[in-house]
This record gives structure tokens, sequence and C-alpha cells, in this order.
């Protein structure tokens, strides 16, 4: 994983990215039961969720070489699944190679499709980078394994989750009920010098993200509910991997619209 002081979000950063949190995720494959279950993701195992981690890799795979301008009608692909559970992880570190190879052979400022706030190629490469991420944490807890996330790529994760969420409806039908009366909630890193600001409009929600120094302006003296955290944490609280009560986190304002938030932003 990169050294967080150096870390810049480009998608050549997230394509390197993208082979070595699919990299560590295997290493912990190896010699691992797949039946084992995976609590942060109910009703899973370690054969499904390699299953799906390598599955969305190689769709995204397919989105790319197609250059897509068009919402697919469907996420069928040829996954050339193996025959036996030996060898998945095999089958994952393939999937990545495949992906690599996808993004290699496209302009990352091309225009295309994306169900996010980014229309072009490079959504999809940083979108594959924190699935990949989430699921090797994943891995990492139900193999009793604290996980540990570069600071600088935590920040860049936490951004592409709250950016992209207003667009997630299709998937993500709860955030329909993330509305409000000009509320505010912000988001700050403890450990970097970053945070974001939500509003909770009536026709929807907006994200805008923030320096400490933008801290004194009305918007943000204004927010009703403030979240801070390292970046690394605040990433796992976002994807549901953590919970606001843990000793990680400060909050502070409107409990209640904290709880409105988590209830609705799965992603």
């Amino acid at each position: 994983m990169s050294d967080d002081s150096r870390w810049v979000s480009t998608p050549s950063a997230h394509l390197d990215a993208v082979l070595a949190e699919t990299a560590g995720l295997v290493a912990l494959l190896r010699g691992a039961d797949l039946a084992t279950p995976v609590p942060s993701c109910p009703g899973w195992t370690l054969l499904d969720l390699v299953r799906h981690t390598g599955s969305v890799q190689r769709w995204f795979s397919v989105l790319l070489r197609q250059r897509v301008q068009v919402p697919p009608r469907s996420r069928e692909v040829e996954l050339r699944l193996p025959a036996h559970e030996d060898g998945y992880a095999e089958w994952l570190t393939a999937s990545s190679a495949e992906a690599a190879a996808a993004f290699a052979d496209t302009d990352p400022d091309a225009p295309m499709w994306a169900w996010g706030a980014d229309q072009h190629a490079r959504f999809w490469v940083r979108r594959m980078l924190f699935e990949t991420l989430v699921h090797h944490v994943d891995v990492q807890l139900a193999l009793g394994q604290r996980p540990v996330i570069d600071p600088g790529l935590a920040v860049d994760g936490v951004d592409e989750f709250l950016v992209n969420l207003p667009f997630a409806a299709s998937f993500a039908p709860m955030t329909a009920h993330l509305r409000g009366d000009d509320e505010t909630i912000r988001f700050r890193c403890t450990d970097r010098d970053v945070g974001w600001l939500v509003w909770l409009r009536p026709d929807g929600f907006a994200v805008e993200r923030l320096t400490e120094a933008g801290e004194g302006t009305g918007a943000v003296a204004a927010v009703g509910a403030a979240v801070h955290g390292a970046a690394a944490d605040l990433l796992l609280l976002l994807y549901g991997r953590l919970d606001r009560t843990s000793d990680a986190f400060e909050t502070s304002g409107d409990d209640d619209l904290l709880l409105r938030w988590f209830a609705n932003s799965a992603f």
C-alpha cells in the first residue's frame, strides 16, 4: 500500500492500489477456510466474498472495454469460475489482472456512462479500488486481524463515497430519505486537514469538501451534527464496518440527525 505522504488521487494510483489490495486479500485466502463467515457481510462466507469481489472486477472490465455510454441492461459477465475452491485465490488474482489490462487500454479521461458523479472511464477504476479495499478489510475482520489503511488513501475513499452517494439511489434506495430543511452534517478527519459538509435539503442532499481553513464560514459554523475521527476510521464508519458509538469517534450536535444519516446511507 502506498505511503500516505505521497498518495495522490490519480487513475494510475487507483489502479496500482487495486492490484495491491487484491494481492493482500489473496494472501489472506491462502490456507484460510472459505466457509468462514464474514461478520461484516451478514450471510456471506469468504467464498461468497471472493466471488463477489472478482465478479465486480470482471464486470467493470467489460464496461471499460465496451466504453459504455448508457446504463447496461445486464450485469451478466463470463466469470470463468474455478472448478475447485483451492483455485479461487488465483482466480481473484486473474480478475484484477483482467481489470488492469482493460484500464491500461482505456484513456482515463474518455467519456463513459457511470452511475456516479464522474462520467469518465477513471470513475470505474476509483470505484473498483474502494470496492476491493473494503472487502479486503472484511476478510481481515473475518480472520481476526485489525485493518490498517493508509490515511491518504482513506481520505480519497471517504471523498469517493460521499461524492457518489447522491447518485446511488438505484441500488441504495434508502438514500431517498436523506432529505431535510437544510440540515447539515460535518465529517472531519482528525489526522488530515480535510472534512466534508453534507446538506440535507428538501429535494435531496449535496456534499462539499472542506479544509480546516474553511471552518470559520457561516455554513460550517451552522452544522447540525458532526463526526470527527481518523481518516481510516471514517472510511470504515461510512461503509458500516465501524459504529459511530465507537471510541474512535467524537460526535456532537443532533443525534437524531446522525441516526437518520446512518440508517439511510448504506452503500
